[in-house]
């Protein structure tokens, strides 16, 4: 799993209170695989993508994540 992946549900965790086996799977809204090889072919590209109830928000650089509630 990229990183960035990581810090995504570590805030959204952070956010709920709850614990991360309680969100449901990243693969229901975004190919893992696929993220984390754009995220590593190109330094200057931002995926966007919903998750749950956030919009997240990954680049320019994969050391830069948003996220916000969707409304």
């Amino acid at each position: 799993m990229h990183p960035s992946i990581a810090t995504v549900l570590s805030r959204i965790v952070a956010r709920e209170g709850r614990d991360r086996t309680a969100l449901p799977p990243v693969y229901e809204a975004i190919d893992p695989e696929a993220l984390t090889a754009v995220l590593e072919s190109n330094g200057d590209v931002s995926v966007r993508f919903a998750y749950g109830d956030y919009r997240v928000v990954i680049g320019p650089g994969s050391d830069e994540v948003v996220i916000d509630e969707a409304r």
